[in-house]
């Protein structure tokens, strides 16, 4: 049976061969959260640990994965995983006035995990209010990027991302609504994968601005490699959560297209026209795609149709509807984290005020004009349906034009690499390679395929973005010194097609693999 435990026989094999890396190393307790690696102060990557864990009576889940190769004979190992609404446990939103709410019951996820073999062992930290892509929240604090502790490990699943890559956890999972999946894992050098937005359930899963329908939210997983994400999907796709949830269509894994070996028409762009992408993040994307036209399959460029204003017209007015008034609800009465007070000032202006500073600084900054003019939310209900009438317009104009190259799948960037700690919640804007797929609501995942190499550190110093603006200058400092840190690219598929983009994952996997081979 292939379960979600059969990832575990790879994380034990890992860790026979580093005996140094031992899971009580990876997870220490501490007063903060959970630290790992070596154990630093305030590193908190783990807000909560399970007790004990149910298979086979051990003391502590984490021990159990200390076991060496032969503890596999005629034994079933327990597969840890670390997951967001669990029965008992709090499900803070980063906020303090959600520290004494436990959940009542595990979310529809949970349950099938469970029913599929999975033990959840840990939570992991997250923003606060989630709707941030840095990583630190009042209560546990700020987590470090494993591979450089100056550095972000992404977010909103930015815990989840730097436990993975620490290999202090096989598998876990988190939301994405405009890259809180993807960021951590390209960030941290791991892979993850975002499906349509319906086609794993969202029951008992909680949000900082619930009740939006412009930009969808979904819930994936997060592993070190592919095969991980892949084994996921295929436990997550069952009777168990269809009975469950009856409005997730009953699609199982297709392990026909999965394992198809039919050469792909794959499209691919270099920058989307509203965020440049920066040296590593284009070669990152050249040099798969040199791959895999060696490997068979053929590139097309491809141009995705007016990002800038899907993003602040279509994703960010969606997003901030009400003006952000449900988003800032979560604030009331709370602490507000230094990495949001960026969002939440910019959120709470009066509209009058957002619609005059709109135009006073249109001329010298029109990204911040129309952030401002995005923000002030829709002044009625009709308002708000034409709103929705024009992200489907939108989204079947992308559709039309995919079909129209006859594409198969897609590959291009995704921010990178991980930001200097603090910049991401002045650099909203840099959101735009992966909101954009919340948007349309394709199947998109990240895996990395190179590092950041000297030459690229040099190029970074002639980089100026599309506008020249201050964002742009922004996020050039926020990117260097880099050298080192992995670089990631994105596979994007049509909707419901997550086995093909799964499919093109692996495959720019394995070739990026022998690339690298010494």
């Amino acid at each position: 049976m292939d379960s979600i435990t059969s990832i575990t026989r790879t994380y034990c094999l890992d860790m026979t061969q580093n005996p140094k890396l031992t899971a009580p190393t990876c997870c220490t307790r501490t007063g903060s959260g959970s630290n790992l690696a070596a154990p630093t102060r305030g590193q908190g990557h783990c807000t909560d640990i399970s007790r004990s864990c149910p298979v086979n009576g051990c003391p502590t889940p984490c021990r159990h994965y200390s076991a060496r190769v032969g503890a596999f004979s005629g034994e079933v190992l327990c597969a840890a995983v670390t997951l967001r609404v669990l029965q008992g446990h709090y499900t803070t939103l980063g906020l303090i006035k959600n520290l004494e709410r436990p959940a009542s019951e595990d979310c529809v996820i949970v349950q099938v995990l469970k029913k599929q073999g999975a033990v959840p062992f840990v939570k992991t930290n997250i923003p606060q209010s989630m709707l941030n892509y840095d990583c630190s929240n009042p209560i546990y604090g700020q987590t470090l990027n494993p591979h450089n502790h100056k550095k972000s490990p992404g977010g909103s699943s930015g815990g989840e991302g730097a436990l993975i890559s620490s290999r202090g956890s096989i598998l876990g999972f988190g939301s994405d609504i405009g890259g809180s999946l993807r960021f951590p894992s390209a960030f941290c050098g791991v892979c993850a994968f975002k499906p349509t937005g319906n086609r794993l359930s969202k029951i008992g899963l909680v949000s900082s601005c619930p009740g939006q329908k412009s930009v969808s939210a979904m819930l994936g997983p997060i592993a070190r490699d592919v095969d991980s994400l892949v084994v996921a999907m295929r436990a997550l796709l069952c009777d168990d959560m269809f009975q469950l949830d009856p409005t997730v269509p009953p699609i199982p894994f297709n392990d026909e297209v999965f394992s198809s070996t039919r050469p792909l028409r794959i499209g691919y762009y270099e920058t989307d026209g509203s965020t440049m992408a920066t040296p590593s993040m284009r070669r990152a994307v050249l040099q798969t795609k040199d791959l895999l036209e060696k490997a068979g399959h053929q590139l097309v460029q491809f141009n995705p149709p007016m990002v800038a204003s899907s993003l602040f017209e279509l994703a960010m007015k969606g997003l901030l509807a009400d003006g952000g008034s449900t988003f800032l609800d979560n604030f009331k009465g709370d602490r507000v984290d230094a990495n949001l007070r960026t969002q939440v000032t910019t959120y709470s202006l009066p509209s009058w005020l957002k619609s005059l500073l709109s135009v006073v600084v249109k001329p010298l900054f029109p990204r911040l004009s129309m952030v401002l003019q995005n923000t002030r939310g829709v002044s009625s209900v009709k308002e708000l349906w034409k709103h929705h009438s024009e992200v489907e317009s939108y989204r079947q104009q992308f559709i039309a034009l995919w079909r129209a190259q006859g594409l198969d799948a897609l590959i291009c960037p995704i921010l990178g690499p991980a930001l200097t700690i603090g910049y991401p919640g002045k650099l909203s804007s840099a959101v735009s390679y992966t909101i954009l797929y919340n948007l349309v609501d394709f199947p998109a995942g990240v895996l990395p395929v190179t590092t950041v190499t000297p030459e690229d550190e040099e190029s970074l110093k002639t980089y100026e973005g599309h506008y020249k603006d201050l964002w742009d200058k922004l996020l050039k400092k926020a990117v260097a010194d880099g050298v080192g840190l992995p670089v990631a690219v994105q596979c994007v598929a049509l909707p419901w097609q997550e086995e093909q983009c799964l499919r093109l994952m692996k495959e720019v996997e394995n070739l990026t693999k022998l690339e690298r081979r010494p």
